[in-house]
């Protein structure tokens, strides 16, 4: 197991992983950087030229689409590349003994997936703030949305649309395998829709949490990633599912 894990290990080591786990740690410091308190945020000098202290200062009232678009892209980058890696390494072993492959077009149909998601929800967000229903910072200021987002993250714990989506995600082998033909593109597509069926409703948790919540996203991402593991996922989806409900049901009641 040991020689296994170090071969892996090296294997990571080609241009293509570096520039991966690059852009991995360049979102997740970018989303630390615009989670940092106010009154630090207001000392600007740590912040450097305006766009980029404005940018770390971002909040629905004070930007347009375009950067809530860029935030959520970064969101989602950082939080759900990391749990697509077992089935990229997957990809890369394949690819030894298979022609016509490319990693950097299965990831970036994978992440143009993530990127329409990031559209839909920055949409979602900014209509949402103008309905009065979120605060600036992105989290819910009435307890029945945040009730409801947790009843719906918590009942699609338990659909058969998640079991499917994570039955995939937990062999990529053999989803490889059976859409191979359709080539790095489209295979990286459809994982990316097969990845966003596993984990949207955790995702917009983040209206619950907070859209700069650093640990909220951190802790999503640890349980997206657990979730999708063979053996151990199996063992948190439904518990999960049912810790959300409760939680719902005891926000609405006023409980907590």
């Amino acid at each position: 197991m040991k020689a296994i894990l170090a071969q892996r290990i090296r294997t990571m080591g080609g241009w293509h992983w570096l520039g991966l786990f690059g852009l991995i740690l360049g979102a997740w410091g970018l989303l630390y950087a615009m989670s940092v308190p106010a009154e630090l945020r207001a000392a600007g000098a740590i912040y450097g030229p305006d766009f980029w202290r404005d940018f770390c200062t971002l909040t629905p009232d004070a930007a347009g689409f375009g950067k809530m678009l860029m935030m959520w892209a970064l969101m989602s980058a950082a939080m759900m590349a990391p749990t697509a890696l077992p089935a990229f390494a997957t990809y890369e072993d394949l690819s030894h003994t298979a022609p016509d492959t490319s990693f950097t077009r299965l990831v970036g149909g994978y992440l143009a997936v993530w990127l329409g998601f990031s559209a839909l929800a920055a949409v979602l967000q900014l209509g949402l703030f103008q309905a009065e229903l979120l605060t600036a910072f992105g989290d819910s200021n009435s307890r029945y949305l945040s009730a409801g987002l947790l009843l719906v993250a918590g009942g699609y714990q338990f659909s058969p649309v998640k079991e499917a989506c994570l039955s995939k995600c937990r062999r990529p082998l053999v989803f490889f395998m059976q859409h191979w033909d359709e080539g790095p593109l489209r295979n990286g597509l459809r994982l990316g829709l097969v990845c966003l069926g596993c984990c949207w409703a955790l995702m917009l948790l983040a209206f619950a949490g907070g859209t700069m919540n650093i640990a909220f996203m951190g802790l999503a991402t640890v349980i997206m990633i657990l979730e999708k593991l063979p053996d151990l996922g199996r063992y948190i989806t439904k518990p999960l599912g049912a810790g959300l409900v409760v939680a719902a049901l005891a926000l609405a009641a006023g409980i907590i």
